[in-house]
């Protein structure tokens, strides 16, 4: 069983301080309260300019400073026992955290071996690395309602826009400013505590070379995915939770031509394809939004594919499929935009036209399973699966799915890469169709690296 890692920076209750740590941290929170205000205008005035959040906390830490040394000096005076340096830093770093970064969640967020934070409740927490080891971490607040505050806080910092999170808005989805996803819910779990998950992207730019060296895909399925993107087709990528849909996502945007019109459109942004212009220059990135406090001026995926359709794009790409949007979705792919790509959660290639199906279904549509078959057939060209090697850390392609037509309620689809015994994906041998085979090596495929039944994944 995995032991237990205690965090340094982990919050403490009042009743876990001494007297002498009470008395700082109360004298330096009275400090940030009074006299930041008036600090932060201050150089706000001489710069002309609002300050950005490490600005700030650099004034704050300034404060703090002085704060702590005539904190020191009342102490003395005082004949109180000093704190010693170790002690007084760490009053301040918590301080700051509080205030300007992510609070208890701060420590967690610095180490960039720490790819998912499970926060159960307020002292409850779990931590997966990269590695894919698991461990329970220290606790990341005080109490229930200071994990609730900081929510809260973590909620106001992210938008301009409103972002509630009570009784009557149980539930918040947000970015962190490091660009991990945080989902947070309130009196929902047993006890009514505040629960939060937050995930972390561990690369934010990737390309299918990069893929490959980190043993995701071979040289076979980089070229074969790298003429998909090409040939312009259209690809749906699937997977579970974490087995880096938007990874390689990200990896297949990367093969696109630099100046070709993109419109994304996303829950919440985390795809990112317009920060880097020599990869991407002409992008423009739609992000869905919640209704405000009286319940209205809510937009959801659906209407902005519709809407990016009216943006002239070449190609539109759709962070996730999660519900109604698949019928544009699917729309926009078999009416010019080919090319276009999505993600959707599904435990194999093959499900995923289920899938499609169940949220056609619940749409406002209501379309038949025929009528969406018939839809999925003619939108999606191919399926691509992610999974987790036999090791059950590495991430890799498993499977990729050619669509073929749509007879009877049921989507045609062959396997043209079928998972081996390592879990990795392997070639079928004459299982792509000719006229596919010859779209791909016009783009530039070298239809040989199909020939080694069990691929390429060692030289």
């Amino acid at each position: 069983m995995n032991s237990i890692k205690q965090l340094r920076h982990a919050p403490q209750s009042e009743a876990g301080m001494s007297g002498a740590e009470q008395r700082l941290r109360a004298r330096l929170q009275m400090a940030l309260h009074t006299d930041l205000p008036a600090r932060v205008a201050a150089v706000t005035g001489v710069g002309g300019g609002p300050l950005s959040l490490s600005q700030r906390r650099e004034i704050g830490r300034e404060l703090l400073d002085e704060a702590s040394a005539a904190h020191t000096e009342d102490e003395l005076f005082a004949g109180h026992a000093l704190l010693d340096s170790e002690t007084e830093r760490r009053v301040v770093e918590q301080l700051l955290d509080e205030m300007f970064g992510l609070g208890g969640l701060q420590p967690l967020l610095a180490d960039q071996s720490v790819e998912t934070i499970a926060v159960n409740r307020y002292d409850r927490v779990f931590v997966q690395y990269n590695d894919g080891s698991r461990t329970q971490a220290a606790p990341v607040a005080a109490s229930n309602e200071e994990l609730t505050d900081l929510i809260r806080t973590l909620a106001a910092r992210a938008s301009s826009e409103e972002r509630r999170f009570d009784r009557g808005s149980p539930a918040l989805n947000l970015q962190l400013p490091g660009g991990e996803r945080l989902f947070a819910v309130l009196g929902l779990t047993a006890g009514g505590v505040t629960a939060c998950t937050i995930r972390r992207h561990g690369y934010l730019t990737a390309t299918l070379a990069q893929l490959r060296r980190r043993g995701t895909l071979d040289v076979g399925l980089e070229r074969f995915l790298r003429a998909l993107v090409r040939a312009r087709k259209n690809v749906l990528i699937t997977g579970g939770t974490g087995a880096g849909k938007t990874t390689l996502l990200r990896g297949l945007a990367a093969e696109m031509d630099p100046l070709e019109r993109v419109v994304t459109v996303e829950d919440a942004f985390e795809l990112g394809l317009g920060l880097d212009p020599q990869l991407h220059a002409d992008v423009t990135a739609l992000q869905a939004r919640e209704p405000n406090v009286e319940g209205e001026g809510a937009i959801d995926q659906a209407e902005l594919v519709r809407w990016g359709l009216r943006m002239s794009p070449d190609r539109v790409i759709v962070g996730e499929i999660r519900g109604a949007e698949v019928i544009p979705m699917c729309n926009a792919m078999s009416q010019g935009n080919d090319g276009s790509m999505a993600t959707l959660h599904a435990s194999s290639s093959k499900i995923a036209f289920t899938r499609l199906a169940s949220y056609a279904a619940q749409g406002p549509e209501r379309l038949p399973l025929e009528a969406t078959a018939l839809l999925v057939g003619s939108a999606v060209h191919f399926v691509v699966h992610l999974d987790r090697a036999a090791d059950r850390t590495t991430r890799v392609i498993a499977s990729i799915r050619e669509v073929v037509d749509a007879e009877a309620g049921s989507v045609i689809s062959n396997e043209v890469y079928r998972q081996g015994p390592d879990r990795r994906a392997v070639p079928v041998a004459g299982a792509l169709r000719a006229d596919t085979l010859d779209d791909l090596v016009a783009a530039g495929f070298d239809p040989d690296l199909l020939s080694r039944p069990e691929g390429w994944w060692t030289p």
